[in-house]
């Protein structure tokens, strides 16, 4: 029987943190990437509220890309014309 040896245990570890970063990270890319125009003026609003900015520019953006998805997502798609969406 082989013991594994302190460092050959830490490297594992470190492994599977690195992975697991990886995966939230290729999350957080498809949830920004998904959402779009919102999800990006919701994050420049709470950035210029930290900084003391006005905050109209990243709500007007917000709402713009909400009103999109919206309008976006009430459009039905089937078999037949699936390739009229608008994917960004």
């Amino acid at each position: 029987m082989q013991y594994k040896t302190t460092r050959e245990i830490l490297g594992q570890g470190m492994v599977e943190y690195i992975i697991i970063v990886a995966l939230i990270a290729l999350a957080a890319i498809g949830a920004f990437s998904y959402f779009g125009k919102s999800v990006r003026g919701q994050t420049a609003q709470m950035a210029q509220q930290v900084a003391g900015q006005n905050v109209t520019t990243g709500r007007e953006a917000a709402e713009e890309g909400a009103d999109a998805a919206l309008a976006e997502a009430q459009d039905e798609y089937g078999l037949n014309n699936y390739t009229e969406a608008d994917v960004q």
